[in-house]
This record gives structure tokens, C-alpha cells and sequence, in this order.
């Protein structure tokens, strides 16, 4: 009877030591996966924040292009177009870059950073000349630089 009474206690030990170790590796594993989504999320935001940045300062780039070739005397119409079909593309790829930054981070706190770049961005085709053409562009720059710090405190 002694011998039967310890190898069930054995047993129940084993038991109880496996599912232990079962409970705490699950727990460990659930943990580390936790982290790894929170990490993939934020490089992801990176990307976004980034990549809005970096297609919205293009954008003026190619704005400011079209705008000289405007305004410039003689007014050469094939560069003229080819600016325009440039600043096209860089604002469609922009709105992309504004797109996907909402996918992945849409954050109240940012849309009005994100707006106030874009109204800027619309006052470039407006500027009456050259004076009024680099304010525009240092206050978009500031709006960037904004828009950059508070991504960067959520990414914290």
C-alpha cells in the first residue's frame, strides 16, 4: 500500500510540475508575444510617420518647381507640364503616405498637424512672389517639424 500511495503521489507531482511549467511557459510565451506586436506597431508608426514626412517635404519640393516654371518669363511649357505631371505624381504619392499613416496610427492628436501641412502646401501655388514664396515654405517646414515631434512623443 505505501508503495502504490508514493507512486501516485509521483505521479500527482509530476502532474502538478508539468502543468505548472505548462501554465508559466504559456504565460511567458503570451508576454513575449505582447511585446512583439506593441514593437512591430510602433516600427510600423516609424514608418508611417516617416514616410508621411518625407512625401509631403517632396511634394513641396515638386511644388515649388512647378511654381518657378510658372512664373518664370519666358514661360517654357514643356517643363512647365513636366512639373506639373511631377508635382501630380509626388501628391498622389503623398495622399498615399497620408492614407496608410491613418491605417496605422490614427490618432486625433495628428490630424490637425496633418491638415495645417496640407493647407500650407495649397498656399505655395498662391504665393504672389518670391518674398511670400519662402515664407510659405518656412512655415511649412515649421508645420513639419511640429508634426514630427508629436509623432515622435507617441512613439515615446
Amino acid at each position: 500500500m505505501t508503495t502504490v500511495l508514493a507512486s501516485l503521489v509521483a505521479v500527482f507531482g509530476t502532474l502538478v510540475g508539468s502543468l505548472s511549467t505548462y501554465l508559466f511557459q504559456r504565460r511567458t510565451a503570451e508576454r513575449s508575444e505582447a511585446v512583439a506586436r506593441v514593437e512591430r506597431l510602433r516600427q510600423e508608426r516609424l514608418t508611417a510617420y516617416s514616410a508621411y514626412a518625407g512625401a509631403v517635404t517632396d511634394l513641396k519640393r515638386g511644388m515649388i518647381t512647378l511654381w518657378f516654371r510658372r512664373n518664370r518669363t519666358p514661360r517654357d511649357e514643356e517643363s512647365l507640364f513636366t512639373a506639373l505631371l511631377e508635382s501630380d505624381r509626388l501628391g498622389a504619392a503623398a495622399e498615399t503616405a497620408a492614407f496608410r499613416l491613418r491605417l496605422v496610427a490614427d490618432d486625433p492628436g495628428l490630424r490637425p498637424l496633418m491638415d495645417a501641412i496640407s493647407d500650407k502646401l495649397g498656399e505655395i501655388t498662391h504665393a504672389q512672389d518670391r518674398r511670400s514664396l519662402v515664407e510659405i515654405e518656412r512655415d511649412f517646414e515649421q508645420r513639419v517639424r511640429s508634426f514630427i515631434d508629436a509623432a515622435a512623443d507617441r512613439l515615446g
